[in-house]
């Protein structure tokens, strides 16, 4: 992989609809076969050219992401943007296998020879969630009953480590985030901004080269969010890691990433460098896209 740090190849994200009743007794009396029958049939139809819609209606199948392609070098900062349903954050999450993949490649380089995380045994994949891959999630997910301490280190704590060095590491990202002095808190003590540079502090405390970022701080006000934008792009300047970011906010992709990935119903429609995606988007929809906010 070189200097790849993350390398989606020719992914694919399909998973059945929930039928209605009618379709329910249709399928009783044709009997067209298990989830999985329905799924290869989808996918033979996206390789003969149907259409999303298409998929959906003759298969009861939901393409979320189709032949997306993406690397993302060592220490690289990518955006991957899109309308709702464009399949950015699905893409996303099959990084760490929260969304399996249904056909293609997650390439992540581990101890000297690239794991494919779509088809790894568990073992290796719990290996790559505690040591390369983080996550930030859009609501956060820390734990209420416990300190901000305590919260950061909960990943170290997943990993076997004493509570010595639970600690000492905690308190290490905390002061990279400006939280320091709220170590000892307890979650609900937080503003929603303080709170997602707790989430940061957590991923970052794993030391994992890999972070995976989606809609961050879609919740927060558009002051405390830019601030945080700031702040990140900072943090990212001094710790260096690879930082994969979803994002439907153009401002916001324009701001932090190295590149923008642009996806349009499943598909990355284009790649590029925030001034090249401006200055010549690929296609109307890119072009329309960018103005949304202007």
């Amino acid at each position: 992989m070189n200097d790849d740090a993350l390398r989606f190849e020719d992914v694919d994200v399909l998973y059945p609809r929930t039928a209605d009743r009618s379709m329910r007794r249709l399928s009783k009396s044709l009997r067209p076969g298990n989830r999985r029958s329905r799924v290869q049939a989808a996918i033979a139809a996206c390789d003969a050219g149907a259409e999303r819609d298409e998929v959906a209606r003759q298969h009861q199948v939901t393409v979320a992401v189709r032949h997306a392609s993406l690397t993302v070098g060592r220490g690289e900062f990518v955006v991957v943007m899109g309308l709702s349903g464009s399949g950015k954050s699905t893409l996303l999450r099959t990084a760490n296998r929260l969304t399996p993949v249904t056909r293609g490649h997650v390439w992540v380089p581990h101890e000297g020879t690239s794991i494919d995380v779509a088809t790894c045994d568990p073992a290796t994949l719990r290996q790559l969630r505690l040591t390369r891959i983080a996550m930030v999630f859009q609501q956060f997910a820390l734990i209420p009953s416990r300190t901000v301490r305590q919260n950061v280190g909960l990943g170290l704590e997943f990993r076997g480590e004493t509570l010595d060095t639970r600690n000492r590491v905690a308190d290490e990202k905390l002061a990279l985030v400006g939280l320091s002095d709220w170590a000892d808190r307890h979650i609900g003590e937080l503003s929603g901004g303080m709170q997602q540079r707790v989430g940061l502090a957590r991923a970052l405390a794993t030391d994992a080269d890999i972070l995976l970022m989606d809609e961050p701080f879609s919740a927060l006000d558009a002051v405390i969010r830019r601030k945080l934008q700031d702040e990140l792009r900072a943090l990212q300047a001094q710790v260096r890691k690879t930082i994969l970011f979803v994002t439907h906010d153009i401002d916001e992709a324009v701001r932090l990433g190295d590149r923008i990935a642009v996806m349009q119903e499943g598909r990355i429609v284009q790649v590029g460098t925030p001034d090249e995606i401006r200055n010549a988007p690929a296609s109307a929809y890119v072009a329309d896209f960018l103005k949304q906010d202007r």
